[in-house]
Protein backbone atom coordinates (compact mmCIF):
# COMPACT_ATOMS: atom_id res chain seq x y z
CA UNK A 1 0.00 0.00 0.00
CA UNK A 2 1.12 3.61 -0.63
CA UNK A 3 3.18 5.60 2.62
CA UNK A 4 1.22 7.81 1.69
CA UNK A 5 -2.42 6.21 1.95
CA UNK A 6 -1.44 4.90 5.37
CA UNK A 7 -0.86 8.07 6.39
CA UNK A 8 -3.88 9.65 5.43
CA UNK A 9 -6.09 6.66 7.33
CA UNK A 10 -3.37 7.11 10.56
CA UNK A 11 -4.14 10.87 10.41
CA UNK A 12 -7.64 9.76 9.94
CA UNK A 13 -7.84 7.77 12.70
CA UNK A 14 -6.54 9.99 15.13
CA UNK A 15 -8.72 13.01 14.23
CA UNK A 16 -11.70 10.68 14.93
CA UNK A 17 -9.88 9.58 18.14
CA UNK A 18 -9.49 13.52 18.80
CA UNK A 19 -13.11 14.71 18.13
CA UNK A 20 -14.31 11.75 20.25
CA UNK A 21 -11.81 12.51 23.25
CA UNK A 22 -14.22 15.90 23.79
CA UNK A 23 -17.54 13.70 23.46
CA UNK A 24 -15.82 10.85 25.84
CA UNK A 25 -16.11 13.65 29.20
CA UNK A 26 -13.20 12.51 30.45
CA UNK A 27 -13.48 9.32 29.26
CA UNK A 28 -16.59 8.98 31.61
CA UNK A 29 -18.84 7.98 28.33
CA UNK A 30 -17.94 4.41 27.22
CA UNK A 31 -18.92 5.05 23.74
CA UNK A 32 -16.80 8.02 22.87
CA UNK A 33 -13.99 6.05 25.12
CA UNK A 34 -14.07 3.15 23.09
CA UNK A 35 -13.61 5.23 19.77
CA UNK A 36 -10.68 7.12 21.35
CA UNK A 37 -8.91 4.29 22.53
CA UNK A 38 -8.97 2.27 19.49
CA UNK A 39 -8.84 5.37 17.04
CA UNK A 40 -5.40 6.83 18.94
CA UNK A 41 -4.13 2.79 18.43
CA UNK A 42 -4.98 2.48 15.14
CA UNK A 43 -3.58 5.55 14.26
CA UNK A 44 -0.32 5.21 15.33
CA UNK A 45 0.51 1.44 14.27
CA UNK A 46 -0.63 2.92 10.90
CA UNK A 47 1.54 6.09 11.63
CA UNK A 48 4.28 3.60 12.44
CA UNK A 49 4.23 1.74 9.48
CA UNK A 50 3.98 4.96 7.18
CA UNK A 51 7.61 5.79 8.76
CA UNK A 52 8.93 2.62 7.60
CA UNK A 53 8.96 3.41 4.39
CA UNK A 54 8.50 7.88 4.39
CA UNK A 55 11.37 10.06 6.21
CA UNK A 56 9.92 11.08 10.37
CA UNK A 57 10.44 14.47 9.22
CA UNK A 58 7.77 14.20 6.64
CA UNK A 59 5.60 11.72 8.53
CA UNK A 60 5.62 14.08 11.07
CA UNK A 61 5.09 17.42 9.66
CA UNK A 62 2.05 16.10 7.47
CA UNK A 63 1.01 14.03 10.82
CA UNK A 64 0.61 17.31 13.24
CA UNK A 65 -0.60 19.85 10.46
CA UNK A 66 -3.41 17.76 8.61
CA UNK A 67 -4.39 16.61 12.01
CA UNK A 68 -5.00 20.22 13.63
CA UNK A 69 -6.69 21.13 10.49
CA UNK A 70 -8.88 18.26 10.69
CA UNK A 71 -9.20 18.48 14.35
CA UNK A 72 -10.36 22.54 14.05
CA UNK A 73 -12.68 21.67 11.16
CA UNK A 74 -14.40 19.02 12.94
CA UNK A 75 -14.30 20.63 16.12
CA UNK A 76 -16.66 23.61 14.36
CA UNK A 77 -18.78 21.10 12.79
CA UNK A 78 -19.25 18.54 15.38
CA UNK A 79 -18.80 20.50 18.00
CA UNK A 80 -20.25 24.10 16.78
CA UNK A 81 -16.48 25.94 17.62
CA UNK A 82 -16.17 29.13 16.43
CA UNK A 83 -13.94 28.93 12.67
CA UNK A 84 -12.61 33.18 12.08
CA UNK A 85 -10.03 34.34 10.26
CA UNK A 86 -7.51 33.69 12.76
CA UNK A 87 -8.36 30.08 12.70
CA UNK A 88 -8.11 30.64 8.80
CA UNK A 89 -4.85 31.90 9.07
CA UNK A 90 -3.43 29.55 11.43
CA UNK A 91 -4.55 26.77 9.21
CA UNK A 92 -2.72 28.51 6.07
CA UNK A 93 0.43 28.99 8.18
CA UNK A 94 0.75 25.20 9.03
CA UNK A 95 0.30 24.05 5.86
CA UNK A 96 2.42 26.64 4.41
CA UNK A 97 5.39 24.76 7.01
CA UNK A 98 3.87 21.13 6.29
CA UNK A 99 4.87 21.67 2.81
CA UNK A 100 7.94 24.04 3.00
CA UNK A 101 9.36 20.72 5.59
CA UNK A 102 7.91 18.36 3.19
CA UNK A 103 10.24 19.91 0.37
CA UNK A 104 12.87 20.18 2.76
CA UNK A 105 12.84 16.59 3.53
CA UNK A 106 12.54 15.92 -0.51
CA UNK A 107 15.37 17.30 -1.19
CA UNK A 108 17.94 15.18 0.56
Amino acid sequence: MHPFLILGFAICAEVTATLALKAADGLTRPGPTVIVVLGYGTALWLMSTSMDMLPIGVVYAIWAGVGMVGAALGGAWLYGEPVNTTLLVGIAVVALGVTILAVGQAQH
